[in-house]
């Protein structure tokens, strides 16, 4: 995801990012192709950053190929849990 700021100038762009503030737009080009506008609150952005980390990826699809599990007693024995 590639971030653009937007200078002030920008009446019309800007005048949908305040609209996009209160509800999320559809915007549609004059060939078709729709858009969506809406305002990320931190959440997204920590979620958008944590996907481009590609090293955490690449744990994370290696974890999920693992089918071998640890049955409850056997870990409850490691810990010295009864």
């Amino acid at each position: 995801m590639k971030t653009v700021a937007i200078s002030k100038r920008l009446k019309g762009i800007n005048e949908l990012l305040r609209k996009a503030r209160q509800e999320n737009i559809v915007i549609r080009s004059h060939d078709g192709t729709e858009f969506i506008l809406a305002e990320i609150d931190d959440f997204n952005r920590e979620i958008e950053l944590t996907r481009q980390n590609k090293k955490l990826m690449r744990l994370l699809e290696q974890r999920a190929k693992q089918t071998k599990t640890i049955p409850l007693s056997e870990v409850k024995a490691q810990l010295g849990i009864k």
